[in-house]
């Protein structure tokens, strides 16, 4: 029963991480495109953006990105986030 329950611990350790939300700040393109409903166009879209005008303060500043409307961003606010936007800004200093 041990053995059992370490199993389906390790498991689930090794699956949360894969439902993790992606943050659109600090995300890669590899990142952005293992998002169902982002593929290679959107995903450089959103770099793009995001290195012109800075960090996202919300998934919804998405809909500024050419390509991605709100239905679409509806569709993504499930598997992605926003870390706290300042943090980024630092780092792309």
């Amino acid at each position: 029963m041990k053995k059992l329950l370490s199993v389906l611990f390790l498991a689930f350790g090794l699956s949360a991480t894969a439902w993790a939300a992606v943050d659109i700040n600090t995300a890669s393109q590899s990142e952005l495109e293992a998002v169902k409903g982002l593929g290679p166009a959107k995903a450089r879209a959103i770099i793009e953006y995001r290195e012109k005008h800075g960090a996202f303060k919300s998934v919804d500043d998405l809909t500024h990105v050419k390509g991605l409307g709100k239905a679409s961003v509806a569709k993504l606010k499930g598997e992605l986030m926003v870390a706290e936007a300042k943090a980024a800004d630092k780092a792309k200093k």
